[in-house]
Order: C-alpha cells, then structure tokens, then sequence
C-alpha cells in the first residue's frame, strides 16, 4: 500500500471479520511501500488491537510489484492471499479462494476480474489491450483480467521467490510457473477511497516490462524492419546501376535522402529495442535488491520478548 490513509479504515473493517470466521490461524503481512502520509501511523493504531497484523515498512517508494515481492518474501502462511489496499478486489472472496484450492489441490487460485464497470473506459480499453498483448506474446496460460488478487500455495510462493528475476511482473510470473490453478470471478468496485496510484506513466511502465520480460518478439521485429530496410537498399543499388547502365542522367539526392532517413529511423529503432533488453542486463548484473525493509513488527516483537 502507498500513501492509503483514507482508505485503511474500511480495509480492516472488512478483511478482519473475513479472516476471523474463518477459524485458523493467520497473518496479515501489510507492506507500507514508502507512504508520506499517516499510512504508518494508522498500521501501528490497528496493531495494537489486532496481534495478526504484521507491518512491513519499506524505505522508500519502491514500487507495486517491488512491494509484491516484499509481502511474499516474508509470508510465512501455508497459504498467501495478495490483496491492494484500495478494496476494489472484495477480501469476501478469499474464504472461497482458500477452498477451492484445497478442494481441487490447487497451488495457484486467480481473481478474474468479470465485470469492470466501475472502471473508467479509458482504463478498461488499455487493460483489454495490454491483456491481449501479453497473452500474444507470453502464451495463453496467463488469464485474461486477472490482476494481482491471487492466491498462492506455500509450494508456489518458495518457487516465486527462487526466481532471480529483478524486474518482476507478478501477471506473466505466477502462470509461467505452470503450477496447477483455478479461477474465481467477481465484480471489481469502485474505489474505496483516495486515488489511484497507477497513473499512465506506470501502466506504460508495467506493459514494457511484461513485454521485454518475456519475450523476444520486439528483438524479432527488430530483425524484420532490418531485413526490409536490407530489401530497400538492395532495389536502390539496382535502380542505380540500371540508370548508370542506360546512361540516364539521376539527380538521386531525392531518393538518396529518402533512403539514409529510413535506414536512420530503422536503426534508432533496433537501437532503442536492444537498449530495452541491455537495460535489464545491466540490473540484473548489478543484482541489487528490489526494496530495503525500514520495520519487520514480528522482529519488534521477537526482540521484546528476549
């Protein structure tokens, strides 16, 4: 969660109740991504009356999927439900999650989002196409609107978290892992409070992650605009020594000019391409770590008690 003040009272007024019926014990993991309002604050009041509240505070703002990663390193359940903060995926729904998975020995249980009315249409357009894309590029195993409300088997999340992705993108992550799955459906709310914290700029972020992360389909189309562009100076060379051989005089800076733009522009773009997949080289040879945990309240507790 990031800078969720307003909408932290209804949270907990809602996933409390559903996980105290349930009858089992359990933990809730909530990872402060670097909040600069009174998030903190407001994690430390709700502890003191509920012990199953674990806060995890990362330095900084590092991100969604960066606090993801956080949340899943830490989880120490059998069974590891994700959830934002913002209550537009119902906590209602984790009872059934839980039970579909141990009914049908599942290690990976999606919340599909059905309806999306309450979205705007702009966001419901950019998410059609994004899933649409990456279901392109990275295969039919990833479910169409299933965002980042899962659940996860203890088996999934210690493969997850063997991976030595840097960059992750929990969408295309979690059905790579081919773990058996299910789905369950439900009507995505309204926003509970605030605003969202996923504006054009990030999802643009998110898409060329999952995209490069992934895939090599834009190195590939890298190759064919090189071959075309090949193709072209290939016919411009043959125009030339046609019209040298005919003797016809060609005043060629036209054509000249035409073809050192478009041989330009294509290797800006193959450029461009390869620094994508050169980027992530460079991050994943640094290796530094996603996030950096400023408070871990189970370490708080252990130490009081010694």
């Amino acid at each position: 969660m990031f800078n969720e003040e307003e909408a932290l009272p209804a949270l907990v007024s809602r996933l409390r109740p559903v996980l105290d019926a349930l009858g089992e014990p359990y933990e809730v993991v909530a990872v402060d991504d670097g909040s600069g309002d009174r998030t903190a604050v407001l994690l430390d009041a709700f502890r003191l009356g509920w012990p199953e509240l674990r806060i995890i505070g990362l330095r900084r703002n590092s991100g969604h999927q960066a606090a993801l990663t956080a949340g899943l390193d830490r989880a120490r359940g059998a069974y590891v439900a994700s959830i934002d903060a913002d209550l537009q995926d119902p906590p209602e729904k984790i009872p059934e999650m839980l039970a579909l998975a141990r009914g049908r020995e599942l290690d990976i249980v999606y919340g599909i989002r059905a309806d999306r009315a309450s979205d705007t249409g702009f966001k419901r357009w950019t998410a059609a196409l994004y899933y649409r894309l990456v279901r392109r590029l990275a295969g039919p195993s990833v479910p169409a609107q299933a965002g980042d409300f899962r659940l996860l088997s203890r088996a999934a999340v210690d493969a997850l978290k063997a991976l030595p992705d840097q960059q992750r993108v929990y969408r295309l992550l979690v059905p790579w892992l081919g773990f058996p799955s299910g789905e369950v459906t439900y009507e995505r709310e309204p926003r509970t409070a605030g605003h969202s914290k996923y504006p054009l700029g990030r999802m643009i972020r998110l898409a060329v992650d999952s995209v490069t992360g992934f895939s090599a389909a834009p190195l590939r189309i890298a190759t064919w605009l090189g071959g075309f562009a090949f193709l072209v100076c290939l016919g411009l060379i043959g125009y030339t020594l046609w019209a040298h051989a005919s003797e016809e005089t060609v005043p060629g800076w036209t054509s000249l000019f035409i073809g050192v733009l478009f041989i330009g522009a294509v290797q800006l773009v193959c450029v461009g391409l390869l620094g994508e997949y050169v980027g992530r080289i460079y991050t994943a040879v640094q290796n530094r770590p996603t996030y950096f945990v400023a408070r871990d309240t189970s370490r708080e507790r252990a130490e009081r008690r010694l």
